[in-house]
């Protein structure tokens, strides 16, 4: 059997204060006006956009920490700008659905987004979900508050996650996946042919606070077996048992 291997390392990081920048999308001047005020009082820097077009291009020029899209926009909607944007980048990106369209959300997870939230929405929850994406984005980027942070590489046969710099490589290949997805697959990984359930994997992809539906899981892992297969067609690590979870299967 292959040993799973730990190595720890120490980084020094100089402190700073920076305002977190957030690019909201929408076509409706409603939200683009409240939410936007209730970022702003939160200490967030908030640049808004009324259409898919002006916004894609707004968050190529101004690369936010994170960006709040909406589905349904004139001039390009925000399954294209996202489709576009993942080849560019894996900032974090939140969905704003309607309450009956399902499949946008699936198709939204699916291309990469991080997570949705259905409207009407609470701003509460809004900047819940955005503090957690941000937070983890900041940890997949190996930065953090004080002098020294801790920081984990595992191997794993072909698998390999350095947590400093969020890298994942298969085979010597990088694999490109959201904070979300990373996370995901490092918790797997993390305990080889152990089976883990679609609770215990929201919690630790996005805090015992948030609630995600199981699809969201569901929609996160095969999103991550096609960025695997896309270097090795035989990739067949990440399991699924069906009605209990997922495991990383043992080498």
């Amino acid at each position: 059997m292959n040993e799973l291997k730990f190595y720890s390392k120490v980084n020094d990081y100089k402190n700073y204060s920076m305002k977190n920048k957030i690019v909201l999308v929408d076509d409706d001047r409603n939200i683009l006006v409240s939410v936007s005020m209730a970022l702003e009082a939160e200490g967030f820097e908030v640049m808004t956009f009324n259409d898919g077009e002006s916004g894609l291009k707004g968050i190529i020029e101004q690369k936010p920490d994170l960006v709040i899209l909406d589905v349904k926009m004139p001039r390009m909607d925000g399954i294209e700008v996202l489709s576009k944007l993942r080849e560019l980048s894996q900032i974090p990106v939140i969905f704003l659905t309607s309450k009956d369209d399902e499949i946008d959300q699936v198709i939204g997870l699916r291309m990469g987004a991080d997570d949705y939230i259905t409207k009407p929405f609470s701003q509460r929850l809004l900047l819940e979900r955005i503090k957690v994406l941000l937070r983890r984005q900041e940890m997949g980027n190996g930065s953090d508050e004080g002098d020294k942070k801790e920081d984990q590489v595992i191997k794993y046969g072909d698998l390999h996650l350095d947590d400093s710099r969020h890298l994942c490589a298969w085979k010597g290949m990088p694999v490109n996946l959201t904070v979300t997805e990373y996370l995901l697959v490092k918790s797997l990984a993390i305990r080889p042919g152990h089976v883990r359930n679609r609770d215990q994997l929201i919690d630790m992809a996005y805090g015992e606070n948030i609630y995600v539906d199981d699809r969201t899981v569901d929609s996160h892992i095969k999103r991550v077996r096609k960025k695997f297969k896309k270097i090795d067609d035989e990739f067949d690590k990440i399991e699924t048992l069906y009605g209990i979870g997922y495991r990383y299967r043992e080498e």
